[in-house]
């Protein structure tokens, strides 16, 4: 029985549902894993991840479709995107296979806070690692904690999605040999600094360009960049240190197999953004954010598609995304986990 939630009303925040899943990795093996009430962690006041910031996680959300079953989408991304990053943090990996039965279970056990079809909510999943005993010296935990809870998020956006104004920072977001492929919370805290003094300013976002050179699109704190062009291509940015998203890659594939789009990925030159007739921001929250100016210290760049609402093309590679999700539009081949 769903809980009694004002679904319509949900803001895109932490409520505290009925179970977790939390396994252990220690003396070179995960254990089995529990499903777990207790939303507490306990650590050592030493603990890796309190010193040196070794965590990674994901992001991924199941769904109610038009005709009641419930779903995730692609989480098979997520558990191969998290592999990756423990690799890189020198943390054991947790098993693709169990990722995605830890995951399915915890959506189970947590049904009834899945909104429901139409409310335009969803079930938001994060998983998690970190490095739960003492380090004192810089090295890798010995021992380490993988940890999954859900959460019902609203629509990101109240209001529809109206295109937002980002900046340019003068900050970077990753170096070119650094962490920003990898989904790392080190990555997150850099950027907090950022996003505060750009929503003090009275922007939505920062436009990160490459550490290198200062002269290419790379990624905002948190999604990837979208372009379309005047003859409606679609354009993202290519990187070593951009964030591999799923949303993005998702819409690529959209774009071209579901709306006969012509797609590229390739490196883009911030001088060639005016060029472009759309521009959007990507990810597992909002699918994507139409942007409507980006100032460039001052100046701005104003695309066509104007401030009023999404561009025709985002708005078709959107909605397409968004029917898949919830059953409207048949999806791709393994794209789709059914859960009930």
């Amino acid at each position: 029985m769903k809980k009694e939630i004002d679904w319509a009303n949900l803001g895109f925040g932490y409520v505290k549902t009925d179970k977790r899943f939390v396994s252990n990795f220690k003396d070179g093996k995960w254990d089995e894993g529990v499903m777990t009430s207790d939303d507490m962690v306990s650590i050592s006041e030493c603990a890796g991840v309190l010193q040196y910031a070794q965590t990674c996680f994901e992001g991924a959300k199941a769904y109610t479709q038009k005709d009641g079953s419930v779903v995730c989408f692609r989480p098979d991304l997520n558990a191969k995107r998290m592999e990756d990053s423990a690799a890189y943090l020198e943390m054991p990996v947790f098993p693709k296979e169990r990722f995605l039965e830890a995951l399915i279970e915890t959506v189970k056990e947590n049904i009834d806070y899945v909104p429901p079809y139409g409310s335009g909510a969803s079930l938001y999943i994060r998983p998690y690692m970190f490095g739960t005993n003492a380090v004192i010296g810089v090295k890798p935990a010995d021992e380490y904690q993988f940890r999954i809870f859900v959460t019902p998020v609203g629509p990101y956006f109240k209001e529809g999605a109206k295109p937002i104004i980002i900046r340019v920072s003068d900050l970077d977001r990753a170096a070119p040999h650094g962490t920003g492929h990898i989904k790392a919370g080190l990555n997150y805290a850099m950027s907090l600094h950022a996003i505060v003094d750009a929503h003090s300013q009275g922007f939505e976002e920062n436009m990160y360009l490459d550490a290198a050179t200062r002269t290419k699109v790379e990624e905002t704190g948190g999604a990837n960049f979208i372009f379309v062009t005047k003859d409606n291509k679609i354009v993202t940015p290519k990187s070593s240190s951009i964030l591999p998203s799923i949303t993005r890659r998702s819409i690529m594939y959209v774009a071209k197999e579901y709306l006969g789009l012509e797609v590229e990925e390739r490196e883009v030159f911030f001088d060639e953004v005016p060029t472009f007739a759309e521009c959007g921001l990507c990810g597992t929250a909002a699918v994507i954010s139409p942007v409507g100016i980006i100032n460039d210290h001052g100046k701005e760049i104003k695309f066509p598609s104007g401030m009023e609402e999404m561009g025709p093309i985002t708005k078709k590679l959107y909605d397409t995304l968004v029917g898949i999700q919830q059953g409207t539009i048949e999806a791709p081949e393994g794209w789709i986990y059914k859960i009930k």
